[in-house]
């Protein structure tokens, strides 16, 4: 079904924002101009420069990590940190071999799959362990069952979604007690704590990103964290076609074109005092959202309020079931009947695309993608039987599940509006 929303009489009386709403737009203060300059102007505008060597230390402050190591995405991380963790369990491979061939890894479902795809980079199967309702991100319960039922996996990759910690107390000691190593994505949720400690703090290896939507941004480019001055100085070298220290070029393993320029360093390095300000901006956003909504039957993505400090990255809300409306999602198409009184993802977000705002589908779980569909998929009740009747809790997320324009340059008034087509949706 299509609706032309500007001439359907619960909407009839609203014009479209003259003005693009955005999820999550780059939000600039002036002081990222200034270091662009300096690196432009003392001509350090490669890899090397007082930029990254700034963001590194400061990230590594923040986070409470003793080395960081400047990448060209998030993506770069998880793939060297990944690469980093095969290569301590199962050694150095052979020139055009990953670290991780013939073995298997667990990784988060409900997630990007820039989390998971450098698994498959490196060679290896990805084992998808099932979303928890708690915190929409990787249910320990589920990861203890996956254990059980391949105890030879030694690596987890898990992602934090939404800027909302994962209970990554327990995933640690679940993984301790197996001899499993943890990287942890904590691309979406950098400035988000659990239990006092910053996400990143906890994995073996941590990843986060400055890609152009979240709540740091250099444009692009992110970070590896780790302990080991070691492990800090492989990945480092990695990221530079792997020289050896010699006059020549010397290459004795693979490398990769990873580092991040001085230019992205400086865009970052103005905008990190800032971080702090953009959460509370995040959080006023959630909290409006969470209670001009509350009258809906609807819920907000969830944090354990007791334990969890999120960075509010992006609102997302969860329709109840029975205030569902029919839809139907194919591989790239959505079809819904809409109804007086229930309303569906799919009409919500062209409602606000018909009013010019922006807003996205939860993440489509990794076992429902085209190109995963046959790799193992691991609930709190046992392995995924492909055509079970099963509902597994992140295919109901994605299903029920939408992602609200979250910028943080977004008015009051601008949001109020958001609200109330919203709420239009369910006439």
């Amino acid at each position: 079904m299509s609706i032309d929303f500007l001439n359907d009489e619960r909407f009839s009386d609203i014009n479209p924002f003259p003005n693009k709403i955005w999820l999550s737009s780059p939000t600039m203060h002036g002081d990222e101009q200034n270091w662009v300059d300096d690196a432009i102007r003392t001509n350090w505008v490669s890899t090397v420069g007082a930029n990254i060597n700034e963001v590194e230390t400061e990230c590594a402050r923040k986070i409470g990590r003793n080395y960081s190591v400047a990448l060209s995405s998030g993506t770069a991380a998880l793939h060297l940190g990944i690469r980093l963790c095969g290569q301590k369990l199962y050694g150095r491979p052979r020139p055009g071999h990953g670290t991780l061939e013939g073995h298997r890894a667990f990784a988060s479902d409900m997630t990007f799959d820039a989390t998971v795809n450098p698994i498959a980079y490196e060679g290896g199967e990805a084992v998808f362990i099932d979303t928890e309702y708690d915190t929409w991100n990787m249910d320990p319960d589920a990861l203890e069952k996956a254990f059980e039922l391949y105890p030879d996996v030694k690596l987890v990759v898990l992602a934090h979604l939404y800027g909302t910690p994962g209970k990554i107390d327990r995933i640690r000691q679940i993984c301790d007690r197996h001899g499993a190593l943890i990287v942890e994505d904590a691309a979406e949720s950098f400035g988000a704590s659990f239990a006092g400690v910053q996400t990143g703090k906890k994995g073996d290896v941590s990843v986060i990103s400055f890609n152009g939507n979240k709540i740091i941004t250099g444009s692009s480019g992110g970070m590896l964290l780790t302990d080991s001055k070691e492990d800090a100085f492989l990945v480092r070298k990695w990221s530079t076609q792997s020289r050896e220290n010699a006059k020549w070029y010397q290459h004795e393993e693979l490398g990769y074109n990873y580092r991040m320029s001085n230019i992205i360093a400086g865009v970052v390095r103005g905008q990190l005092p800032y971080l702090e300000e953009h959460i509370r901006a995040k959080k006023a956003i959630y909290d409006r959202y969470r209670e001009g909504l509350s009258d809906l039957p609807v819920r907000m993505n969830p944090f354990d309020e007791k334990n969890s400090v999120p960075n509010y990255w992006l609102s997302c809300m969860l329709i109840d079931k029975e205030a569902m409306c029919q839809q139907e999602r194919g591989d790239k198409e959505a079809k819904y009947s809409s109804e007086p009184g229930r309303s569906c993802p799919t009409e919500i977000l062209e409602a606000l695309d018909a009013f010019n705002a922006e807003g996205r589908p939860i993440w489509k779980p990794m076992h429902m993608q085209p190109i995963y569909r046959d790799h193992l998929f691991v609930t709190k009740d046992g392995l995924y039987k492909s055509g079970s009747c099963m509902v597994d809790a992140g295919a109901d997320i994605f299903e029920r599940g939408l992602c609200l324009p979250s910028d943080n340059k977004m008015t009051v008034y601008q949001q109020e509006r958001i609200i109330d087509i919203i709420h239009r949706c369910f006439r």
